[in-house]
């Protein structure tokens, strides 16, 4: 284990073990907060990373009918796409234990992202916020959540004193269009991850972290270097 400024990275050899230590750590959190306040709140990323991570979590002994899930972003398609975050998380958390918790999407079904904007975000002012846990993930291009590299509205999403909790995004490397917390919405939580795999998402989270060359323009960038919540990498090859 290894700590920089506000970043602790915890490496892994196998992705085996990466995914069973973030279950439990995850679940550590959601004990608290079940214990403390009789419900809890999580965030969790699409894409292929956090699959076997998802499936070790669903197995842990929680009171999951008091746990509220939901996405930290999505691609504006239903959850009938194989594209959806939303599938991926039925398909894959939402098994075993965690059947019986409480699943709030970000797509509501209207044409746009910005069609559904005022619903979705009455969905997440409705959780019982601050966050228990956030699970965010990295792509090879630095970004996170929806906060793509180009994006639309990517300033307004990583402004640290803006007021929108919710926000479409279009990004030339997103493909379809998007729906994503922005980062004060992210950052309101009580524990904060990044789960990436990777020699490459490794070295890229390296540069950023030293603020090398072009890496302080990764949107990644101001997820890394934020003091209002420590954020805990865990990596694996």
């Amino acid at each position: 284990m290894t700590t920089h400024l506000n970043v602790t990275t915890h490496s892994f050899t196998h992705c085996t073990a990466q995914a069973e230590a973030l279950a439990e750590r995850v679940a550590e959190r959601l004990r608290i907060a079940l214990t403390e306040r009789g419900h809890a709140v999580l965030a969790v990323s699409g894409g292929t990373t956090p699959k076997q991570f998802f499936d070790v979590l669903s197995r842990e002994k929680l009171d999951w009918a008091n746990v509220q899930v939901t996405l930290v972003d999505e691609r504006w398609v239903p959850d009938s796409d194989e594209r959806s975050n939303a599938q991926l998380v039925k398909s894959l958390l939402l098994q075993h234990a965690a059947v019986a918790a409480c699943f709030v999407p970000l797509y509501t079904g209207a044409p746009t992202p910005e069609a559904g904007l005022a619903e979705a975000t009455a969905r997440i002012a409705a959780l019982p916020l601050p966050f228990d846990a956030v699970v965010l993930g990295m792509g090879d291009d630095g970004h996170t959540a929806s906060f793509f590299p180009g994006g639309d509205h990517l300033a307004e999403a990583l402004d640290l004193n803006g007021r929108a909790p919710v926000l479409p995004m279009h990004a030339p490397g997103a493909g379809e269009p998007r729906i994503t917390l922005s980062l004060p919405t992210l950052l309101d939580t009580r524990a904060l991850f990044l789960l990436v795999t990777g020699a490459k998402k490794r070295d890229l989270l390296a540069d950023v972290r030293l603020g090398l060359g072009a890496s302080q323009d990764y949107p990644v960038h101001a997820v890394l270097t934020q003091q209002r919540v420590p954020v805990a990498v865990y990596w694996c090859p």
